[in-house]
């Protein structure tokens, strides 16, 4: 780290206050580039000063030399150069802007797309469009959200139909462009993607960002615990950790402790499980910050003393139809319950409920006859076969 970016991102303002003006005014676009390259070294409070810091240097005789640092681009600095930008805003300025969205580098075009996202140019329409679909993720996601507030709704449509695609990978990326346009009209068409899709995980993590647990929850409580529990099960894999966050998982679980029910009853013995796994295996928690490990050992604290009746609750969702029924069966010991599953028409669940037989010691041959009767696909008979 230079001594100019030590001073930046320093504490006392006789040092970082020059170097901010100089950065502004020079401009020193190499001093901006050090900044960014930070990113995952510096504190969001510290990124959050500079921002505000460089923000208060800048006036209408230097705005204009923000456009030599969109060469280097970050979240963390998008807001305080576009607001800028924005704010002293005229025709020539959006004309500049957008030569630099169609020729510029990705860096560049991802602060023109948010830009754009402000100052409804319909000369940016056709560029939205083309880089909504960029593969970087920062550009792509400005640009659908310009779309959004142009209400340009071509690919949104195109997006609704993706979703109904029998390959996942495509579907998946219907939701992530649906839940970066921020309708939640799509909200609904989501969560029914998720229900069938084998990424149910990738796709709860996203929708998440279009509306919280807490507002999904009070919406409709089977739904909403079902998106946490996919939650739950994903996180340390397709869920990252720091997503805890994000969700505010505590908060929610701190309500589901006060009004149990049986279907809470199962998210919570999955969270339980679950944050166990993730405390004791190291491979886990050793790169996450130390924000992130105080929220997982906070979770797992307040998950210690759940009711003693907690496991005769889930009971009422051993049945096919139930969102959390293959959970369940991972809780249960009820042989009577887990036999009467093998009856039913999901030969998913059919094959769930053999593998718990055998973890439990308690698969017969007339429990593998009864499941084979219900089974249509060869490669789920198969693996019944060899259990």
């Amino acid at each position: 780290m230079t001594d100019k970016l030590k001073k930046l991102t320093g504490k006392n303002p006789k040092d970082f206050e020059p170097v901010a003006y100089n950065l502004i005014n020079q401009p020193d676009v190499e001093l901006f580039k050090e900044l960014v390259e930070k990113d995952d070294y510096l504190y969001d409070f510290i990124k959050l000063n500079v921002s505000k810091c460089l923000s208060n240097v800048c006036n209408a005789g230097n705005y204009k030399n923000l456009l030599k640092l969109l060469c280097a681009y970050s979240p963390y600095y998008e807001d305080f150069i576009v607001s800028k930008l924005v704010e002293f805003a005229d025709e020539d300025l959006t004309d500049e802007i957008l030569e630099i969205f169609e020729n510029g580098s990705e860096d560049e075009k991802c602060y023109c797309a948010k830009y754009f996202s402000y100052i409804l140019d319909p000369l940016a329409l056709e560029l939205l469009n083309k880089y909504a679909k960029s593969e970087n993720y920062n550009l792509s996601s400005n640009c659908i959200k310009a779309l959004s507030n142009f209400n340009d709704r071509t690919l949104y449509n195109q997006a609704l139909e993706g979703l109904k695609s029998e390959d996942d990978f495509e579907s998946l990326e219907s939701v992530r462009f649906l839940v970066s346009y921020g309708d939640k009209s799509a909200l609904q068409e989501i969560i029914e993607t998720a229900k069938k899709s084998s990424m149910a995980e990738n796709i709860a993590s996203e929708l998440l960002y279009l509306c919280n647990l807490d507002e999904l929850i009070k919406n409709d409580r089977d739904t909403g615990l079902y998106i946490l529990n996919l939650i739950v099960h994903g996180l340390g894999e397709t869920v990252a950790l720091s997503q805890l966050y994000d969700f505010s998982v505590y908060d929610v679980f701190e309500k589901l402790i006060k009004n149990i029910d049986s279907k809470s009853s199962v998210v919570l013995l999955n969270a339980k499980d679950k944050f166990d796994t993730l405390t004791e295996n190291d491979e886990y928690l050793f790169d996450e910050s130390k924000d992130v490990k105080d929220d997982v050992y906070a979770i797992k604290d307040l998950l210690k003393n759940l009711p003693q009746n907690i496991t005769d609750l889930i009971q009422s969702e051993l049945k096919s139809e139930s969102l959390f029924v293959m959970t369940a069966i991972d809780f249960t010991s009820d042989l009577s319950k887990l036999r009467q599953l093998l009856n039913c028409n999901n030969q998913t669940v059919v094959l769930k409920v053999i593998e718990r037989l055998k973890s439990l010691g308690a698969l017969r041959q007339s429990d593998k006859d009864t499941a084979l009767a219900n089974i249509r696909e060869k490669h789920i008979e198969n693996i019944i076969n060899a259990l």
